[in-house]
């Protein structure tokens, strides 16, 4: 499996106000359903098409203040991958967020998608650092 980690981006905000947000895959609406297509979720799982491919993803496990673990769904790409935000508390309001994937790719589409992959990652923990910065 290629392991994939997003740079690390800071919340002024305590891990336990961040945990409840990233936890539950329907608080994600809001943020994505104008960035993909057929966007739906429940609290455990989502899917959603990107460029007419097929993502399906569910939550794995979760350890409060922490990570979330999300892993991929039945129904979607034929990608294997598990994908956590994790969470680390260096200050009451002061908490660091990192984005990571492991993924089974093969040398073709790792030469394809992997640069891709690491983009999308460290765009996506620097829109969420801003949104959960935001938050009152």
């Amino acid at each position: 499996m290629e392991k994939y980690e997003s740079i690390q981006q800071q919340i002024n905000h305590p891990a336990s106000l961040i945990y409840p947000l990233i936890s539950r895959m329907d608080l994600f609406s809001a943020a994505l359903k104008d960035k993909v297509e057929e966007w739906e979720a429940t609290p455990d799982s989502c899917s959603f098409k990107v460029k007419g491919m097929k993502v399906c993803m569910q939550i794995a496990e979760r350890v409060e203040n922490k990570h979330v673990k999300f892993v991929s769904g039945e129904g979607g790409i034929p990608l294997d991958f598990a994908f956590w935000i994790q969470l680390k508390e260096v200050a009451p309001k002061d908490t660091r967020v990192r984005m990571v994937m492991h993924a089974e790719l093969n040398m073709m589409m790792k030469m394809m998608i992997g640069g891709k992959i690491q983009k999308g990652l460290d765009d996506a923990v620097t829109q969420l650092a801003a949104s959960l910065n935001q938050f009152k």
